[in-house]
This record gives C-alpha cells, structure tokens and sequence, in this order.
C-alpha cells in the first residue's frame, strides 16, 4: 500500500533546527565545514512532486498491470541494440563479474530505457525533500543526502545539473549515492567512475553491484510453480531468505516442470497477481539478489522476464 506524502515544513531554511545541527555536526564527522554543509543545505529546494511520486510508487500495482510497462517490445529492441552496440563491454562485465550479460541489459532497459529515461527530478532536492519532509524512511534518505554531497567532491561532479528519480538514484543505473559510492568502477579505464555520460561504466558498476551482493553465475533465477488451491505458506514480503525450497515445496506446489534441485538451497514464495488466477514462483538466491536493487519481488522478475526475452531473442539473431 501505498504511504501518504507528508506535507512540508517549508523551504530548506526551515529545517528543524535539532535535524539540521545533526546532519551538519554528522557531515563535520565526513570532513566537512559547517559552511561547507550550510552551502550545499542553500542550494536544496523542498520538492512537492517529490513527495507526490514516492506515495504512488508502480510497485504497488497488481503484476497484471505492473509487467506491461516494462515488458515491451520498443524496450526489447532497444535492449537488443544497446547490447549490440555495447558488445564488448558487456561481454567484459559478465566476463570479469560472472553476471549473465541479459541481466546487465535487463536491468540498465528497465532503470533508464538505456538512458533515454534518466529522470527529471534535481538529485539534491530529491534527498533533502524526503530526507527532511518523508518522516517514513527520512534517516534513510538524510543518510542518502549525506552520500550525496561526499559523492559529488570525490566525483567532482556537477551538483546544479544532477538530475534523476523522485528517490535521488541517477544515470543508466539509477545508483542512489550510497551505491554510486560503494559500487560504481572506472569500466572504461578513463580515470573517472561516471555513471550518468558513460554507458561502459554504468555497465561495469552494474556487474559488479549484483556480483558483490552474491550473484551466482549459471544458476536459476526463478522457477514457476503449479498448485492446488491458495497456498498456505505466506508469499515472500521482502523479509532475510529464511526457508529453503523443501519449505516451500509440496504436493499441492510443485515445479511447473520437473527439474532436478536442491531442496535445501534457500529459497522464497513469489506471488504474481493476475486478473483471474495469480501465478506463483519459486524465487531462489538469484532472485533474492534482484532485490537488492530495487526490494519489489514484481520488479526483480520483470528484470528476470526481461532478461530472459532479451536472450532468446539475441539467440535468434
């Protein structure tokens, strides 16, 4: 469901004080001046459209209506060109990465549209909206505007020309800066990490995002299920993976087609809702890292049908 935008304060002046001595007394921790810190609060402008879009998120969308935004064909020609243009650097990352090349595809089609759909939303507004005015997940985002502003001195990026998602992540990738930060590399040897002008990069930065969260090369992703009746085992609600396959699997909720497995291997319940029947997965250790980009189960397999598109449709030729 989604959360209710709370209403704003006021402009950036009209912080609370005791937030706003916080985050700067933080920042002097990172490095910081206290006029470096009221500088960069100067330049942020409270953002209504902000607070409008994070209450309204298309994850909250049955899957019967969420797929059909993502899974397109114009994105699947698109994706197929991106990767033909980009062969050699993808076929590097998934090389270096052990990440499937479709997966770096996939993810960079759905984030951006390869970069067509950066997002129109000034990064620095974006994060101190949410970070001051979105009491639900405001230690979040503060600590994303935090981020932001050691990123953009490591960077020596641009501030006033950052632009990207209502939530503050930018370029090919929607990297927030926190993983702008911890993730992004230098795939094009250049001397810089830029994921917003760089495709090479952001494709590097990719792999090796979903590489360090524990992608697992050459294994399943996700598994569709037959059942009888509603399964009594809740579906998966974003939760640390606690159960394996054997939980998850019974007469009632088998494997739509018969595969050898290991039971033991962790695994989730992913329910699809659809217009007349809902379809249910069994979402594995890949899947679980999916959602570590983005925590929606309905986003990590459009990621994973995408991807699975993409490939067949490159084997075809």
């Amino acid at each position: 469901m989604a959360m209710l935008a709370i209403s704003p304060m006021g402009a950036a002046a009209d912080i609370p004080a005791p937030l706003r001595e916080a985050f700067i007394e933080a920042q002097q921790q990172q490095g910081f001046s206290k006029a470096d810190t009221e500088a960069f609060l100067a330049k942020a402008q409270f953002n209504q459209a902000v607070l409008d879009a994070i209450s309204r998120p298309w994850e909250a969308k049955p899957w019967d209506q969420y797929y059909p935004i993502f899974l397109t064909e114009k994105r699947l020609q698109a994706g197929l060109d991106f990767w033909r243009d980009h062969d050699a650097s993808i076929a590097r990352a998934a090389h270096e990465y052990g990440v499937e090349p479709q997966i770096i595809v996939a993810i960079i089609g759905i984030e951006t549209f390869y970069g067509q759909n950066m997002g129109k939303y000034p990064v620095l507004d974006a994060l101190y909206t949410l970070g001051f005015h979105y009491p639900p997940r405001a230690d979040f985002f503060r600590s994303e505007l935090a981020a932001l502003q050691t990123l953009v001195k490591e960077e020596q990026l641009d501030l006033d020309q950052l632009k990207g998602s209502y939530a503050g992540a930018m370029g090919y990738g929607q990297f927030i800066p926190s993983s702008y930060r911890n993730f992004a590399v230098d795939f094009s040897r250049d001397g810089k990490r830029d994921l917003l002008g760089n495709a090479d990069d952001a494709i590097g930065s990719v792999a090796n995002y979903f590489h360090l969260h524990g992608w697992r090369a050459g294994e399943p992703v996700a598994l569709k299920l037959k059942h009888k009746g509603k399964p009594k085992l809740a579906p998966w609600a974003g939760e640390t993976l606690s159960l394996s396959a054997a939980d998850i699997l019974s007469p009632s909720l088998a494997l739509a087609q018969a595969r050898d497995l290991d039971v033991s291997r962790k695994a989730m319940l992913v329910q699809l809702e659809q217009a007349s029947e809902d379809e249910y997965w069994l979402g594995l250790e890949n899947f679980y890292v999916i959602t570590r980009y983005n925590r929606s189960p309905l986003y990590a397999m459009a990621v994973y049908q995408f991807s699975e598109r993409l490939k067949d449709a490159r084997l075809q030729g």
